[in-house]
């Protein structure tokens, strides 16, 4: 019998579920709908494209004691009414209110009885716009899993041909011997798991040794979460990077710490250098039926001061050495220490004191063509994420047909100058 397990890189995920607010990603798909697009075809279509991601019927469940991971399963009582929400609206929607709608929805808890994401549809925006906003939990997926359940549910993918559902639950004769099974292969990769340990230990030694310096940054952050998004041109800032010999992730991660040090300033604190932690992801590519998480982050180092190209270049030089680092290896620490603390009640109190990083700062490159919905075109795609512990603001961006989009998410009670921060950032990358 053919079934699947959380990674051990997804445990990690798990380890948050019980502390608000979730550790939940997703993104909003504005579409041009002066066509026309009713909510009963967008359910009809989700329900006949959710087939080409297994995981979105699946649901997670707990084994018996010695039957090794959790497994996915399929959810036999799966009901697309359990996932997809239609807004009923009086009026047109704006921009603001759609985010702070995103906003409320992320932070929301999936219920762990059924497939852990969900789907809202708001039918009417001003200028004739409407969204879709899909959030999942991160156990189902990182972000290169988020843009290929993007791919699965968009115009343009393969219809699957219709599978036998629900399949059959694994029996515990079968997940004892998977589990054990899986026990001896690990010992024939304990070399390579020792080598990735101590890649590990090489990634996050400098920013355990040397704390980030104190600041308003980091404070114990409540449940709820605001967004704000920056748009920027992405041929503009490729060329600009291109010109520095960096990267747009670098030209990105400049501007925040730039921004934040403009925050800062404005706030009468002053600090030369931000440290900021950086996914990097340990494929290039993966399919909506492969899912799952395959990342790890990385602590660097940012000059906050100076031209801004000269901290472009310090930034690039710092990222090229960053990423010289086996991809993805710091979950080889995280996870079981994270997990660890999580079984003795220390985790929350960890994340809400941890004195190691500033900020998240995330960058995905996404489709380079226009996608569509039903033969309505995605205008702009904004990206999802949630800031757990002390972390009082994020940064999530995400790049598709020539725009990038930059999502700020902050708690609104210990970062209430986001707007001043998002005009700092729109004048980084508008000057730089």
């Amino acid at each position: 019998m053919m079934f699947e397990r959380v990674g051990a890189d997804d445990l990690m995920s798990l380890a948050s579920r019980r502390h608000p607010p979730p550790l939940q990603v997703g993104a909003v798909l504005i579409l041009d709908v002066r066509g026309g697009l009713d909510s009963s075809s967008v359910r009809a279509v989700l329900q006949q494209r959710i087939a080409a991601v297994p995981r979105l019927r699946q649901r997670l469940q707990k084994v018996p004691l010695g039957c090794g991971r959790p497994v996915w399963v399929d959810d036999a009582g799966f009901n697309m009414d359990n996932h997809l929400t239609v807004v009923e609206q009086r009026s047109e929607t704006d921009d603001v209110g759609l985010l702070d709608l995103a906003a409320s929805l992320v932070i929301k808890p999936l219920p762990d009885d059924r497939p852990l994401w969900a789907a809202t549809f708001v039918p009417a925006l001003t200028g004739g716009r409407a969204a879709l906003i899909l959030v999942m939990h991160h156990v189902v997926g990182d972000g290169l899993a988020g843009l290929a359940v993007l791919r699965g549910l968009l115009d343009g993918s393969p219809i699957p041909r219709a599978a036998a559902f629900p399949q059959a639950r694994p029996l515990r004769g079968a997940l004892v011997r998977d589990a054990w099974s899986d026990r001896i292969r690990s010992l024939r990769r304990l070399p390579k798991a020792l080598g990735r340990l101590f890649a590990a230990f090489d990634e996050l030694g400098p920013s355990m040794a040397q704390r980030a310096q104190p600041s308003s940054l980091n404070k114990p952050t409540g449940p709820r979460r605001s967004l704000r998004t920056v748009v920027a041109e992405v041929s503009r800032l490729h060329e600009l990077a291109h010109r520095n010999g960096a990267t747009v992730n670098d030209l990105v991660l400049t501007a925040v710490a730039g921004a934040l040090h403009e925050l800062l300033t404005a706030r009468g604190e002053t600090l030369d250098s931000l440290v900021v932690s950086v996914p990097f992801a340990s494929r290039v590519r993966t399919e909506s039926d492969q899912l799952g998480n395959r990342s790890g982050v990385i602590p660097v180092r940012l000059p906050t001061t100076g031209a801004f190209t000269a901290r472009l270049a310090a930034v690039s030089a710092i990222m090229r050495a960053a990423k010289q680092h086996e991809r993805g290896a710091s979950t080889a620490v995280l996870g079981p220490v994270f997990r660890l603390l999580a079984r003795l009640g220390g985790y929350q109190h960890f994340i809400d004191h941890q004195s190691f990083v500033h900020t998240f700062v995330s960058n995905l490159r996404g489709p380079i063509a226009p996608m569509s919905l039903l033969g309505c075109r995605v205008l702009e795609v904004v990206p999802l994420s949630v800031a757990t512990g002390n972390i009082t603001v994020s940064f999530t961006a995400l790049s598709y047909h020539n725009r990038l989009v930059i999502t700020m998410i902050c708690d609104p009670e210990t970062c209430p100058d986001v707007d001043r921060l998002c005009s700092a950032l729109r004048s980084q990358l508008a000057g730089c």
